[in-house]
C-alpha cells in the first residue's frame, strides 16, 4: 500500500506542478508583458492562450485534485496521519483554487476567447485582464501550498 500511496502522491505533485508553473509564468512574465501591448494584441494573445489552456490544462487540474484527495484517503486508511493531514490540506487548497478559477478566471477566459475567435476587441479588454490579474497571485499561493503539502505527504508515508 505504501508504494501505491507514493505513486498517487507523485502523480498529484506532477499534475499540480503543471498548473503551478503555468500560473507562476502568468504572474511573473505574462502579466507585465501583456500590460505593455495594445488592447487588440491583449485580446488576441490572451484569448487564444485561454482557448488552448482551458482545453489542455483541465486534465492536469482535475487529475491533480483527484490524486490529492486519493492520497489523503489512502494515507488515512493505512494510518499515515501526517500524510493524511498533508493530503487533506492539499485537497482543500486545490478546491479553493477551483472555486476562484471558476468564479473569476474562467469567465474572463471565456470572454477573451470569444473575442479573439471573433476577431474583435471588447471595450472592456483591460478590465477583463485586470480581473484575471487580480487573482493570479492568490492562485499561485493556492498551488504552492498543495505542492509543499504533497511533498510532506510523500516524505511522511
Amino acid at each position: 500500500m505504501r508504494a501505491l500511496i507514493e505513486i498517487i502522491v507523485g502523480l498529484a505533485i506532477l499534475a499540480n506542478a503543471v498548473i503551478y508553473g503555468t500560473d507562476v509564468f502568468g504572474a511573473i512574465i505574462q502579466r507585465p508583458a501583456i500590460a505593455a501591448v495594445d488592447d487588440r494584441a491583449l485580446t488576441q494573445v490572451m484569448g487564444h492562450i485561454h482557448r488552448v489552456a482551458d482545453r489542455c490544462l483541465a486534465v492536469f487540474s482535475i487529475g491533480g485534485l483527484i490524486a490529492a484527495a486519493v492520497t489523503a484517503a489512502l494515507a488515512a486508511a493505512t494510518g499515515h496521519w501526517v500524510s493524511t493531514a498533508a493530503g487533506a490540506l492539499a485537497t482543500l487548497s486545490l478546491i479553493t483554487f477551483v472555486v476562484i478559477y471558476t468564479r473569476i478566471s474562467k469567465p474572463v477566459n471565456t470572454a477573451l476567447t470569444a473575442a479573439a475567435v471573433a476577431d474583435r476587441v471588447p471595450d472592456n479588454a483591460r478590465e477583463l485582464q485586470a480581473r484575471w490579474d487580480s487573482v493570479i497571485d492568490g492562485r499561485v499561493a493556492l498551488q504552492t501550498l498543495p505542492l509543499a503539502a504533497l511533498c510532506v505527504a510523500l516524505a511522511a508515508v
